[in-house]
């Protein structure tokens, strides 16, 4: 009874701030999880968590020297865990920063995004059908300028023709990737970041893995042509999906960029009355 009547007594003093601030706590965890799962990190984080469980194990047995050495792993752990995994770290600050900061909006206007998607995937499909070689980056809400600053500047107009131009084989551009802001082509021949995932496939080459090394560090969109086979590929958050054809790719691509639109606008528009809630309360 003295079990009950204190389970009582809890949630009786629970107040509404005591319950969104489990509710905050709940939700970053989960978020937390949700970002590192399938990720080297998460059996990293589930070593942690074993060890933190035995700490107290150790001490209610006195076993003085197992519970020194777990205190130490842990304190030198912690540590660890932000070298070894600052990519995961940086890439989990990107997405917060990306949900709740960023007002940045990209081809707002419906006209002119599809025109753009349709210029960039008819240009996709005649590099695929003449095996060219190509990557091809549609910037989002994480900017680019560190990876546009490694490549020629252009601030050029998009159309199939440039792009394809920009891929042809032996010209000093068609080489890196071409970064697109907007309605604009902003830069061509850029550098960019390889995947450190080892589970990549080993059959996949050099473009496809920088594809999937700057998804992992953006929300950029980004096809890729294979100079090999014509095959036409598009990277997102990480993950390489293969085997487009002109008219997937351009649904798939208007999709992706009206959701995220949706779901910015909706963030905003819920801000504006929150605004409007707390000065008529005042």
């Amino acid at each position: 009874m003295e079990i009950l009547d204190i389970v009582i007594n809890s949630i009786k003093n629970i107040s509404i701030s005591s319950v969104m601030d489990i509710l905050v706590v709940s939700f970053i965890f989960y978020k937390g999880y949700m970002l590192i799962r399938e990720t080297r990190a998460e059996q990293l984080l589930k070593g942690i968590i074993l060890i933190i469980l035995l700490i107290p194990v150790s001490s209610f047995f006195h076993l003085t020297m197992l519970n020194w050495i777990l205190t130490k792993t842990i304190t030198i752990g912690v540590l660890s865990f932000i070298i070894i995994f600052q990519p995961e770290i940086r890439r989990a600050l990107e997405h917060l920063g990306r949900t709740a900061f960023n007002d940045k909006y990209i081809l707002e206007d419906e006209e002119t995004m599809e025109k753009v998607v349709t210029e960039i995937t008819t240009a996709v499909d005649n590099l695929a059908k003449d095996k060219t070689g190509a990557i091809i980056i549609i910037e989002q809400l994480t900017g680019l300028g560190d990876v546009i600053n490694t490549g020629t500047l252009l601030d050029a107009t998009v159309s199939s023709a440039l792009i394809e131009n920009i891929f042809v084989v032996n010209t000093p551009l068609h080489d890196g990737a071409t970064i697109i802001r907007n309605d604009r082509i902003i830069s061509a021949g850029c550098f960019l970041p390889l995947t450190s995932n080892q589970e990549v496939s080993k059959k996949l080459g050099t473009r496809h893995r920088a594809a999937i090394g700057i998804s992992e560090n953006s929300d950029a969109l980004i096809m890729v042509v294979s100079e090999e086979t014509g095959i036409i590929s598009l990277a997102v958050n990480g993950i390489l999906t293969r085997n487009y054809t002109k008219e997937k790719l351009k649904d798939i691509l208007i999709r992706i960029i009206k959701k995220r639109q949706n779901k910015k606008l909706t963030f905003r528009e819920q801000g504006r009355k929150w605004m409007k809630k707390i000065k008529s309360s005042k």
